[in-house]
């Protein structure tokens, strides 16, 4: 039976309860993100001699099912198996096809904390279930928003929008209405590149207006997106329009913002936002079309 079935199976409904008081007993909160100072909140307490048997030795993650042995009783995880070349990494053995049981079991009757408790969850979840809550668990951090590096920042809102301000410099505006001029000397030098990033703060929450050029086919176009600082559950909330023109035409655009949990890429290449092709660009830009002057407008409003 494959992992994912066997945890399909299990029962994964979150208990709420209060961490028992033991002595002698080691914490075993997992942190995302050391340099985010928060508070940490009590946690459920497991023996680390248990946490220990259920580590794999070649990768360090916890072993789920099936959890694999060698003849002297050492132990890995079934995705670690094919990278030691069927050799115990730990006493050079063949592994062969021995599954432990045992310690199956023992992971089985577990419940342990989201490793996203220090972020606000309070849900305990047996062994089995764990990895699929905190997949989808509404506590996780986030990823930074920035468009222009590979940035691998995660955080909650509060910490990437000061990361964003701090270390990308990113213009914070406060209002739901914008007017944004972007110019480009040649237009016709694109390379996927990102021209900008603003957030604006309104209705008590903050949203990333993204404005770039990329390459569309073997044509450049322009794309201007918003996206919401939250999850998608809650950006549904908000809606956003944006308008761009010029020698008396225009395009506009209206959407739901989406969630930063998509990220940039997806949403650009699903091309959720105003699209302007260059030709329509150079001509909303006037003049002699060897520079492009582009004057995006837009306003963000909360659905009834």
């Amino acid at each position: 039976m494959s992992t994912a079935s066997f945890l399909e199976d299990m029962q994964c409904s979150p208990e709420v309860i209060d961490p028992p008081k033991i002595d002698g007993i080691i914490d075993i909160g997992e942190h995302v993100g050391d340099h985010i100072p928060l508070s940490p909140k009590p946690n459920v307490a497991v023996s680390s001699s248990v946490r220990e048997l259920l580590e794999c030795p070649v990768c360090l993650n916890a072993m789920y099912p099936p959890i694999h042995q060698c003849s002297n009783g050492h132990t890995l995880c079934s995705g670690c198996k094919p990278r030691v070349h069927n050799r115990c990494p730990t006493c050079r053995h063949e592994l062969g096809n021995i599954r432990c049981l045992a310690l199956e079991k023992i992971a089985a009757s577990l419940e342990l904390p989201c490793k996203y408790q220090s972020f606000g969850c309070v849900g305990i979840y047996p062994y089995y279930c764990k990895l699929k809550h905190e997949s989808q668990c509404q506590y996780r951090p986030y990823s930074c928003p920035y468009a222009g590096s590979e940035c691998t920042v995660v955080g909650d809102i509060p910490y990437l929008v000061a990361h964003l301000k701090d270390d990308h410099k990113v213009d914070m505006h406060s209002g739901s209405t914008f007017n944004h001029r972007y110019v480009k000397s040649n237009p016709h030098e694109v390379e996927n590149a990102t021209w900008m990033l603003t957030v604006f703060s309104c209705f008590g929450q903050y949203f990333c207006l993204h404005f770039e050029a990329f390459q569309l086919g073997n044509a450049p176009v322009y794309i201007a997106f918003l996206r919401f600082m939250g999850d998608d559950a809650e950006a549904k909330n908000y809606s956003y329009s944006l308008e761009v023109g010029g020698n008396g035409r225009k395009m506009i655009w209206q959407g739901v913002p989406r969630s930063i949990r998509d990220s940039h890429r997806k949403v650009r290449d699903s091309f959720d936002g105003l699209i302007i092709q260059r030709s329509m660009a150079l001509f909303f830009s006037g003049g002699d079309r060897k520079e492009l002057k582009l004057r995006v407008t837009g306003r963000i409003w909360k659905e009834q």
